[in-house]
């Protein structure tokens, strides 16, 4: 399998190239960052390990390099100014973005290529991906809460002193502050969260918060986290490369998913070769089902704002 990482220079993009090289699975990455000097250096420092772990291609290009990739993995983005609002920032982020779809339309896309959003706010830029690109349905998958979801499972297994593969815990909704905890079908080894020794809803509720703003927790402590966000994007592109079927939050355009339409949400979703493959409506108690609701409506509401500055 071929993936293209755009942005790859940065910390996201290079710590995602990292994850699938040392994984062995991806036979070629190709690395396209607005500085093409980044690009080489990340590309051959990443190429001078390779015969410690397998027979890969790892090289940098510009966008012809990545139109025939299977993957394509967008991580470009830019950061907030100071006492920029966040609505200016998406707006920003936004004028980027589209220009990077064109540039994939200019240079020749092919039509069975699979986007993987990862820029901010993703939900957002998913939707603006799966509109503007015309890429047959489930072929546009934006990272959502996956990334959220680890951050969750990790902290939950911390405090509870349990194995982090064995805890299971999702997070649906925006990535953002409206993203919603699903305790309903959390456990550990097979049990039940509420019933594992050491669980109380004050623990719960702490780990979800400190979960939430773990974003701005690594851009205080560390200017952006990396290397969570690289395994988040191995997860998703090695699940399609493996045809794994793999029931993952990710983000896509909704129709009719939980009664949601034309909104890019995280849900319960089907990874596999094809993409994403289906949703799945697991039971929900009413309290995360409302969540769920306020949360696509919140991002409806931005989305209008984007959408009506694009045709302003």
């Amino acid at each position: 399998m071929k993936v293209g990482i755009i942005g790859g220079g940065g910390i996201v993009g290079s710590s995602a190239g990292f994850a699938l090289q040392v994984a062995g699975i991806v036979h070629e990455i190709v690395i396209v960052d607005a500085n093409a000097d980044l690009a080489d250096g990340q590309a051959l420092d990443m190429m001078h390990g390779t015969p410690a772990i397998a027979d890969q291609v790892i090289r940098a290009g510009g966008y012809d390099a990545v139109v025939d990739a299977d993957v394509v993995c967008i991580t470009a983005g830019l950061r907030r100014k100071p006492d920029e609002s966040r609505l200016a920032l998406i707006n920003r982020n936004v004028v980027l973005f589209r220009s990077i779809l064109e540039s994939l339309r200019s240079a020749g896309l092919r039509s069975d290529a699979i986007v993987l959003v990862v820029s901010n706010p993703v939900d957002i830029l998913t939707y603006l991906a799966d509109k503007e690109l015309g890429l047959p349905r489930g072929r546009v998958i934006g990272l959502g809460t996956l990334l959220d979801t680890l951050r969750f499972r990790s902290l939950l297994a911390m405090n509870l002193g349990a194995p982090a593969t064995q805890v299971q815990a999702m997070i649906l909704g925006e990535h953002g502050d409206s993203m919603v905890p699903v305790w309903s079908s959390a456990s550990v080894a097979g049990l039940p969260l509420e019933k594992y020794p050491g669980f109380s809803h004050k623990l719960g509720d702490d780990v979800f918060q400190r979960a939430r703003t773990s974003g701005a927790e690594m851009i205080k402590k560390k200017t952006g986290a990396g290397f969570a966000v690289g395994v988040s994007i191995a997860e998703v592109i090695h699940a399609i490369a493996l045809d794994a079927k793999r029931v993952l939050p990710v983000s896509t355009v909704q129709s009719g998913c939980y009664g949601m339409r034309d909104v890019a949400i995280s849900v319960p979703t089907v990874v596999g070769r094809a993409g994403a493959e289906k949703t799945l409506e697991i039971e929900l108690w009413p309290k995360e089902m409302q969540g769920l609701k306020r949360s696509a409506a919140v991002l409806q509401e931005t989305l209008g704002q984007v959408l009506s500055g694009l045709s302003g």
